[in-house]
């Protein structure tokens, strides 16, 4: 009896063993290439995955996206200037039977080719250009990265350059011509600004003048037209005041202007000069307007 409870326990832990051998839980971001006595059967997955214990044989891979670092390279620009580089590179699987069949290690062979890209990239640029150019450095890792490891059934999405290291004494050059560059650029702006007020001061003169100048101009014309009314005005007036005295004088005879410079002799006789001027027409008129008073005289007895 109790052999048979052994027996009975022994092929439960044989079958327990074998469920355990047979099934694989295979997440969605993960793939199982399965090979069958050395033989690839492709991938398998995500889900429950059934294996043939002892005969076949899973190998999980990862299809999310991959960062990876490459240590710091020296590298040798075109001009001899020794750089220390190092850079990421990000990488997804997008056939999971390649990365296994055709390269052992992919992750260690990418980055013994991305060391060696890096530095024939390098040895092609001016150090100038390498300090300045990372999107064309990282463009062009990227696409000689890809270019190999496409065969893996690896894509090569993005390289990114970390850090640049140059010697110290190109560091020192660079900061030097760093303070050269901005006390060139502080000169260049300050003399620039002093050039623009310089201008606007000139523009506000000019156009000080120019409104000076228009100001004085319509104040003379202004002035002119002013005089010109008050001549035509005094003018017409003049001619108002010869045309009253024309009409009036034409209305008067000898008598009423006898009469009137009479009146011009009382008052002289009132002044205290002793000096008196009498007009020649005077005489004249005196002598006319004694006739006008005989010729009334003699004519009253008549009457």
């Amino acid at each position: 009896m109790e052999l048979i409870y052994c027996l009975i326990g022994v092929i439960v832990v044989g079958g327990i063993a074998f469920l355990a051998a047979a099934i694989r839980i295979v997440p969605e971001y993960q793939r199982l290439v399965v090979f069958r006595l050395g033989r690839c059967l492709g991938s398998r997955g995500p889900g429950l995955v059934l294996l043939i214990p002892f005969i076949d044989r899973g190998v999980r891979v990862d299809l999310r996206e991959q960062v990876r670092e490459i240590p710091a390279q020296t590298a040798i620009t075109s001009d001899n200037a020794p750089i220390s580089i190092d850079f990421l590179w990000y990488y997804k699987v997008f056939d999971p039977v390649q990365s296994v069949l055709q390269v052992a290690n992919f992750e260690a062979a990418a980055q013994g080719i991305a060391t060696t890209t890096l530095r024939s990239v390098i040895g092609a640029i001016m150090l100038d250009s390498v300090l300045s150019e990372r999107e064309q450095i990282n463009h062009a890792l990227r696409t000689r990265l890809d270019e190999v490891t496409e065969r893996w059934g690896v894509k090569v999405t993005n390289v990114e350059i970390r850090e640049i290291i140059p010697p110290r004494e190109v560091q020192e050059a660079m900061n030097r011509q760093l303070s050269a560059e901005r006390n060139r650029r502080a000169i260049v702006t300050e003399s620039n600004g002093t050039r623009e007020a310089a201008i606007n001061v000139a523009e506000g003169e000019k156009q000080a003048a120019i409104l000076k100048a228009e100001g004085q101009k319509r104040a003379s014309i202004l002035i002119a037209e002013g005089e010109r009314e008050a001549q035509l005005l005094r003018a017409e007036g003049y001619a108002a005041a010869l045309e009253k005295i024309f009409s009036v004088a034409n209305r008067l005879d000898s008598k009423t202007l006898t009469l009137q410079y009479f009146e011009t002799l009382k008052s002289m006789a009132a002044s205290p000069s002793t000096k008196y001027i009498f007009p020649m027409e005077f005489t004249s008129l005196l002598g006319d307007f004694l006739r006008l008073r005989g010729e009334q005289g003699g004519s009253a007895p008549q009457s």
